[in-house]
């Protein structure tokens, strides 16, 4: 019974691991400029010191310049396919959270799709080649060329954000719950902007920034700040300014409305033509339960 119940939490475990939600990181627009940069960068040296393909045999006559700009040109074509695949997967990502397994059949897509092309390009060149035979070798030598710098970037990225958590985690203080002004840092711990707690409206994440809105005797001004928002949410965890959606957070203060649609939960800000906030799932209980604290 003790060997079933082990055996179970162990597949549950597994489960859990394909379903787990990519983190945010992957999904910064400097941090998918990286993957893609990165990429083309491996697949141009690889090609042409390696010279996958059989593309040595194409012409004996083609010197190391003219096969250079024939090898930059498919590097071009594939960077324009990685670059197309990456910003798809950008957008998807904003209307649904992609998980572990999506990814990796997402991944395994690319490179079909490429060894698919990259067969094209040989058969087109080398008309005795077998079809069967080439895309096989197209299809080896096409995850030495993609998977290889994935991993190596993948890596990379993942160890700068634990190291950047592990920062965050050592730096500035939470606010104080009763504190009446609010100093914001930059990711280097300086200061930028020091704001009274009641005149700040929201906050949203603007990739490797965040634009702090507050109210000011002319309207309302907005300050970028050079941090995440996974930092201001620990910063800000003892007052009143929460978060609502992946990309905000909003001083509940100011919130006068709650309103729900098809097109999903929205906040209505107490300040005359403000944007509505939008409130995900996610955070709806933490918003409701502050209302019903200022109910009783």
């Amino acid at each position: 019974m003790h060997h079933h119940n082990d055996k179970t939490a162990g597949q549950m475990k597994e489960i859990s691991v394909f379903t787990r939600v990519l983190p945010e990181y992957l999904f910064k627009k400097s941090n998918i400029v990286k993957i893609i940069v990165s990429t083309a960068i491996y697949a141009s040296i690889f090609i042409n010191i390696y010279k996958p393909f059989g593309s040595g045999t194409w012409d004996s006559n083609l010197s190391e310049l003219y096969f250079f700009l024939y090898s930059s040109v498919i590097v071009l074509i594939g960077f324009v396919v990685i670059t197309l695949s990456r910003i798809v997967m950008y957008f998807w990502n904003q209307r649904q959270r992609i998980v572990n397994i999506q990814y990796v059949m997402w991944i395994l897509f690319e490179v079909l799709f490429m060894s698919i092309f990259f067969t094209i390009i040989v058969l087109s060149i080398n008309n005795e080649a077998n079809a069967w035979h080439t895309f096989k070798d197209c299809f080896y030598n096409t995850i030495l060329i993609l998977l290889l710098p994935y991993l190596i970037i993948h890596t990379y990225l993942s160890l700068s954000e634990r190291n950047r958590e592990l920062e965050e985690r050592d730096g500035i203080k939470p606010v104080d719950s009763t504190a009446r002004m609010i100093d914001f840092y930059d990711e280097r711990e300086v200061l930028r902007l020091s704001v009274m707690k009641s005149k700040v409206l929201y906050v949203e994440a603007a990739d490797n920034y965040v634009c702090i809105y507050y109210r000011k005797q002319s309207g309302v001004a907005r300050f970028m700040l050079r941090n995440s928002l996974k930092a201001m949410e620990k910063y800000l965890a003892d007052v009143d300014i929460v978060r609502c959606h992946r990309s905000y957070m909003v001083n509940l203060e100011h919130v006068s409305v709650i309103r729900r649609e098809r097109g999903g939960i929205y906040l209505e800000l107490t300040i005359p033509e403000m944007p509505d906030i939008p409130l995900s799932h996610k955070y709806r209980d933490k918003v409701d339960a502050w209302f019903k604290t200022i109910e009783q």
